[in-house]
């Protein structure tokens, strides 16, 4: 397993344990400043899951990073996160993410780290690349990541707030 996987798969296992010991009842909480509730970064981080899932495949099969965006607001907004279950969210972010972090362990290396100057990375990553620099899906990967992260980190915040 590559150490991207690894560390996909780190974050995961530590964060499951967290989420699951967030009560349901702090996960609907009204929005603090306009925020989504815990329910809904969950959802926005499977959201990112799925749209990061096809461009981590697709990358291997093409010569660019050009990938369309997605309007996040309306995911969250047409899925209705607050109104599933918080143990369901969970099993499914963690599953999807497991899922990735096998689908990334697969990635040969030179697929990972094969310069692209055609990409949206300008438009779409959490990070942004300038379009007129060359990247990899080793930096595509790795802003998933951070970017997880960070809306974990978001998370935590937002149930610890409402305790």
């Amino acid at each position: 397993m590559n150490a991207i996987a690894a560390d996909l798969k780190h974050i995961i296992e530590n964060a499951t344990e967290r989420l699951q010991a967030i009560p349901e009842s702090l996960t609907e909480a009204s929005h603090i400043d306009g925020q989504w509730s815990a329910k809904q970064i969950l959802g926005h981080l499977i959201d990112s899951a799925a749209n990061n899932h096809q461009r981590f495949v697709r990358a291997q099969f093409t010569d660019d990073l050009v990938f369309q965006g997605y309007n996040q607001e309306q995911w969250i907004r047409v899925q209705h996160y607050d109104e599933e279950l918080w143990t369901d969210l969970i099993d499914l972010w963690r599953g999807y993410n497991l899922h990735l972090a096998h689908v990334i362990s697969q990635i040969p290396e030179d697929k990972l780290t094969q310069l692209r100057t055609a990409h949206t990375l300008d438009k779409i990553a959490w990070q942004t690349v300038s379009a007129t620099e060359p990247t990899t899906l080793d930096y595509l990967i790795r802003d998933y990541l951070g970017h997880l992260q960070a809306h974990l980190e978001q998370l935590f915040a937002v149930a610890q707030a409402e305790q």
